[in-house]
This record gives C-alpha cells, sequence and structure tokens, in this order.
C-alpha cells in the first residue's frame, strides 16, 4: 500500500510540473511581442551612463503594475524589484544593464536613436549600441513570466536593472560595484547571480557559454616618460622621450609574447594613446600613454603586472630618461562559478535545445558583472542576435554605429532566464 501511495504522488508531481511547464511556454510566447515593443521604445530613447532617468521610470512603473517590491536611486539610477513567491526558498538575482553609449547610429530600422547628447565634453549621438535595451526588455518579460506564477514559487527572485556598466562618467562612481557597496546583494541576502548578453555574431537560437572565466579582467594603465626637451636638428643634446616610448610599448609586447604562459590562458596589453610634442622640430620633454590590459587568470595577472612595473622605468632608465606606471582597479575577471555552471547548464539546454548550447573559449572583452561574480556565484552566458541568414563574418560588432540585433533571439533571453530561475529554485529548497 505504501509503494502505491509512493507512486501516486510521484505520479501526480510529474502531472503537476509538466501542468507549470506548458503554463509557463505559454506565458513566455503570451510576452514576447511586449519584450519587442519595450526594447524598440528604448532603443529610441537611449541614456548615457548614470543618466538613465527616464529608462528607469518606465521599468520602475511596470514592475510595480506587476505587484513587485520596487526599490529606485540604487547606484544612482538603479533599480530593483523584488517577487517574493509563496513559498520561503532560496534567493536569485537576474541582472540586466541599461545604459547606452556615445555612438552616433547608422542602422536603416525605424526606431533608429536620434538622441543627441554631451559626452566628455563634447557633442555626440546616443545608441543603445551594445544590446542593453535588449538585456532590460528580456528582463521585463521575465519579470511578468514569474510574477504570473508566484504561487508556485518556492524562493524569492531579484530583477536588478543595473546603470553604468559601460563605465560612470569622469569623476563619478558607478554600475555594479556601487549597487553592491550600496547593498543590493543584501536584505534579502542573494544565494545566485545570472546575466546574460545577446550577441550580434551568435546566431539566434543559440547560447554559448564557459565555465570559469568566460571574459577577462581589464585595467587602464598610464605611463608618463620624461626626457629633455632639444632641437629637433640636435637630439644629442637632449634625451627623446618619444623614441622611450616606442622602446617601452616594444618592452610591453614581449611580456605578454615571451613571459606569459599563453597555453594557459589568453592576455593582452595594448597601448592605445600616446601624446608628446607640439610641433616638428620639437623634441618634447615628456610622453604620456594610456592603454590596456586584458588577463584571464589573477596569477598570470600579478605577474604581468610586476613585470610592467618593473620593466617601464628600467627601459627608460637604460636611456637616460624616467618613467612612471600607474595601474588601475579596473573590472575583474568574468568568472563562471564551475559547480552552479555545472549545475545549470540543463537549465540552458531545456532552454534552447541541448543542440544549441555550445561551450566557448574565453573572451577578452570585459563585463563589470564580475564584481556581483566576486561576491557571490554567478552564470554569465551569451545569448544569440545574429539573423540565421547572416555569416558571421558580415555581422555587425558591438559598439559600432551599424551594430545590429535580430528581435527574434529575444524569446531565448527570457525562456534561459525563466528556466534557471525556476530549476534553481525548485533544486536548492533549504
Amino acid at each position: 500500500m505504501k509503494k502505491l501511495q509512493t507512486l501516486f504522488f510521484l505520479i501526480l508531481l510529474t502531472i503537476s510540473l509538466n501542468a507549470q511547464n506548458n503554463t509557463v511556454d505559454q506565458l513566455i510566447i503570451d510576452v514576447e511581442p511586449k519584450v519587442i515593443e519595450w526594447r524598440r521604445h528604448f532603443h529610441e530613447n537611449p541614456e548615457l551612463s548614470n543618466r538613465e532617468f527616464r529608462t528607469v521610470e518606465k521599468i520602475a512603473e511596470y514592475l510595480k503594475s506587476l505587484g513587485l517590491e520596487v526599490k529606485t536611486g540604487i547606484a544612482h539610477t538603479g533599480v530593483v524589484g523584488i517577487l517574493n513567491g509563496n513559498h520561503p526558498g532560496p534567493v536569485v538575482a537576474l541582472r540586466a544593464d541599461i545604459d547606452a553609449l556615445p555612438v552616433t547610429e547608422r542602422t536603416p530600422v525605424p526606431f533608429a536613436s536620434k538622441v543627441i547628447d554631451t559626452y566628455n565634453g563634447a557633442e555626440t549621438g546616443v545608441m543603445h549600441a551594445c544590446g542593453h535595451d535588449a538585456h532590460m526588455a528580456m528582463l521585463m518579460g521575465v519579470a511578468e513570466v514569474l510574477s504570473k506564477i508566484k504561487n508556485e514559487l518556492k524562493g524569492t527572485v531579484l530583477f536588478i536593472f543595473q546603470p553604468a556598466e559601460e563605465g560612470a562618467p569622469i569623476g563619478e562612481e558607478g554600475g555594479a560595484e556601487l549597487m553592491i557597496k550600496e547593498g543590493v546583494l543584501k536584505n534579502p541576502n542573494v544565494d545566485v547571480i545570472f546575466g546574460l548578453h545577446i550577441s550580434s555574431k551568435t546566431t539566434v537560437g543559440q547560447i554559448e557559454y564557459k565555465p570559469g572565466g568566460i571574459m577577462a579582467s581589464a585595467q587602464t594603465f598610464t605611463i608618463k616618460v620624461k626626457g629633455k626637451q632639444a632641437h629637433g636638428s640636435t637630439p644629442w643634446l637632449g634625451t627623446d622621450p618619444i623614441v622611450v616610448a616606442a622602446q617601452i610599448i616594444n618592452g610591453l609586447q614581449t611580456i605578454v609574447s615571451r613571459d606569459t604562459e599563453l597555453t594557459k590562458e589568453a592576455a593582452v596589453i595594448s597601448v592605445g594613446m600616446i601624446k608628446g610634442g607640439v610641433r616638428s622640430n620639437i623634441i618634447p620633454e615628456e610622453v604620456d600613454m594610456i592603454g590596456t590590459i586584458r588577463t584571464l587568470d589573477y596569477e598570470m595577472q600579478k605577474k604581468i603586472h610586476i613585470e610592467m612595473k618593473h620593466r617601464v622605468p628600467a627601459i627608460a632608465e637604460a636611456f637616460g630618461a624616467t618613467a612612471t606606471i600607474e595601474i588601475d582597479k579596473g573590472y575583474p575577471i568574468t568568472y563562471n562559478n564551475v559547480n552552479l555552471t555545472a549545475e545549470m547548464v540543463p537549465s540552458l539546454e531545456k532552454a534552447v535545445g541541448k543542440e544549441n548550447v555550445k561551450l566557448i573559449s574565453a573572451i577578452t572583452g570585459a563585463e563589470d558583472f564580475s564584481f556581483f561574480q566576486n561576491e557571490i556565484p554567478g552564470l554569465y552566458f551569451f545569448v544569440g542576435g545574429k539573423p540565421v541568414n547572416v555569416e558571421k563574418k558580415d555581422a555587425t560588432g558591438h559598439h559600432t554605429p551599424d551594430f545590429y540585433i535580430d528581435e527574434s533571439g529575444f524569446i531565448y533571453g527570457v525562456k534561459s532566464f525563466v528556466e534557471l530561475t525556476i530549476d534553481y529554485i525548485n533544486n536548492n529548497q533549504k
């Protein structure tokens, strides 16, 4: 008799889960047109980092309409919606970034941005040239779906709409780091966090992921080289900081090519700006350089920093000049918790099919989602936005005036977030 009761219970549970899955699938289908409409609105009305005022008004208003507890003004313009299920359980955070870029749009879509603003003192067009408009819209869709099944949720979901992912304006704080500092992962205490990024180079219907470091840390370095000014016709009377800067650049490149274990992980040192001199026949006294360091392993990062701080002044001294180097804190490695990733890959496979979930190599771009992952286990992945009939080599790049993503890919972002949330909550009851 006991065996029959157990069997009956399992049958009822299976029927219940299948019914819930069918309901969730229909809710996702129903919300798709709204997601596309929201994305077009955000795309047509972009706002720069820490200035996302109208954007957050729309987000907060909608979250409140769903009955969520809503917090605003976090890290200047951040919004958090809290959905409490009808049963206690794990706390899951889902994050979307909300800021646009100082890029003048060139796409032919009817909802193209015509917004003009000022960035670093210069007038510029403003565009969602990285997909943050889609991220916001997808997360709003997820909030609607999950709010409609809150009676079945045995846990809590935080919907984090984060400003300034692209970096706060000069002289300001912002982004994920400031949200954490202001307590976004506390009250309630978050157990795990999931984040996604739509990719113009990944085919619609596919998801890409990697355990461990999926995106690089990013630090900016500043080098000042000081020589001795002289007339361009008599360089022997001075110490040319431009020549010294060239030698330093070559020396930095050999740190990667000759002193870094590249079979372990990739690393990049790039000089992006050199400034020195005022005219053709004057050897200047000083040269300034700015560049970026990208690493995917903290031990490699530490070694590269040590080498740079040793090599820069040493090269300058060898040529009779002096040089200083400063390396900022930057962004950490976007590191997917290995155990969490292994646990949640089946949920991604449910969202798009096992054959469409791809393991990829690390990317040397950076993401401030990494600050969240430094605090709690996190999983960050890519969702396809490239039209199926476009070759990868022909797809437009992120942060460009022609950036384009296929709206038919948004439903997979919604579905992946929903599957991850429900599965994690159901499998990790406290």
